[in-house]
């Protein structure tokens, strides 16, 4: 097969889907290999290396389309894509479908095979954990008083407190933030709906961080005193409330921080609207916010570099077995199928945009095959299913 690497177009995004290092391993198992002209460049990767790897340079996105029969990128599918996709080619990207009914829509108009790759991590993918980590530096940087902030330094000085942070979620993202923030030295909150997490979080950290269960009341309690709040909670898509509505934030004082990780929409955060790297910050009642969606492309060497490992199984396995088997020997890669040559098959989606949907088992055929388990996921379920 010909498997091509897209160039990210997303407004501040520098990751790149498959390294030099990727490259050589799709190549060495027998298919070929293009990628798109400076691809990788603003990750550290310049088109030399690609060449190095056995890849071809091709010059635009269009060539891309028209001669690849997969093509694959870091985040979602943009409108200028739209028109270049064709019918039964396989894309691969963090399409976020329940979240983007236009690109559902297109990709279920040109009856193409999607994979949407945030669904396929069995063990949680190194995108959320750089968000974490990173996005806990950006909350710091948002703190200083040169940007809006308070002006508190998150070990504190002496004669000087420390920082209180309050992490919703105690998922990657949320451990991730956390071992910066607690290695800095701040005063750290965890709050989730898994006590069996906030235990094994407490016994990790040796109780030197605070566990609590996570609702609207509990959060409420510890405002007044949180320095600096970050939202690393998955809310699901179809809740119209939210664990922090805008009237909470004038419990904490001016200049304190809220940066939301997650960035759903709609999302556990009333106050939340995405922004970008270049104007990343806003203040609603006082509070100032970091809402920037795409958190890791900051650090893109390091995010594309493990996130690009990460993902090579996938798309070997795409390559070397096709769509149907790799379906059946991995349960995540299964879930993680968006749409099939016109039928949605994204459950959440369904849910969520009152489409029709029709499982991956069902349109590939491979119900009574030996399937690898996955769970669903998200919690959220439909029966409105093709008639």
């Amino acid at each position: 097969m010909r498997f091509g690497i897209l160039k990210d177009i997303k407004e501040g995004e520098f990751r790149v889907i498959c390294t030099p290092a990727e490259v050589k391993s799709i190549v060495a198992s027998g298919h070929e290999v293009w990628a798109q002209h400076d691809c990788g460049k603003l990750a550290g990767f310049p088109d030399e290396k690609y060449i190095e790897a056995g890849a071809k340079i091709i010059d635009t996105m269009e060539e891309m389309y028209a001669g690849c029969d997969m093509v694959a990128k870091v985040k979602e599918f943009t409108p200028l894509e739209y028109p270049l996709i064709r019918e039964n080619q396989i894309i691969l990207g963090c399409i976020h479908p329940a979240g983007h009914p236009e690109e559902v829509d297109a990709i279920l108009e040109k009856k193409c095979i999607a994979f949407t790759a945030e669904d396929a991590h069995r063990y949680g993918s190194p995108n959320c954990e750089a968000a974490g980590k990173q996005g806990a530096l950006f909350g710091l940087e948002s703190m200083l008083t040169i940007n809006g902030g308070k002006g508190k330094f998150v070990g504190g000085f002496a004669g000087a407190p420390r920082m209180n942070v309050l992490i919703l979620g105690g998922g990657v993202v949320g451990r991730g933030a956390l071992e910066v923030l607690h290695a800095l030295g701040a005063n750290c909150t965890v709050m989730d709906i898994n006590y069996g997490l906030l235990g094994r979080l407490l016994s990790e950290y040796k109780s030197t961080i605070n566990t609590m269960f996570c609702n609207k009341e509990t959060i409420a309690s510890v405002l007044p005193h949180t320095d600096m709040v970050l939202n690393c909670v998955k809310w699901p898509k179809e809740r119209t409330d939210f664990l922090i509505d805008k009237e909470m934030l004038k419990l904490m004082e001016p200049g304190s921080v809220l940066v939301d990780i997650s960035n759903d929409d709609p999302g556990a955060i009333e106050s939340s609207h995405e922004t970008h790297h270049d104007n990343p910050r806003y203040v609603v009642n006082g509070v100032v916010h970091y809402c920037v969606s795409n958190i890791p492309g900051a650090v893109a060497n390091s995010t594309s570099v493990a996130y690009a490992a990460e993902m090579l199984p996938m798309i070997m396995s795409i390559l070397n077995d096709g769509v149907a088997k790799c379906c059946v020997k991995d349960g995540y890669y299964r879930r993680a199928l968006t749409a099939c040559k016109g039928y949605l098959t994204h459950e959440e989606t369904s849910a969520i945009q009152n489409k029709p949907w029709i499982s991956p088992e069902d349109i590939l055929g491979i119900v009574d095959e030996k399937l690898d388990f996955a769970p669903p996921a998200t919690v959220t379920r439909s029966n409105n299913f093709y008639k």
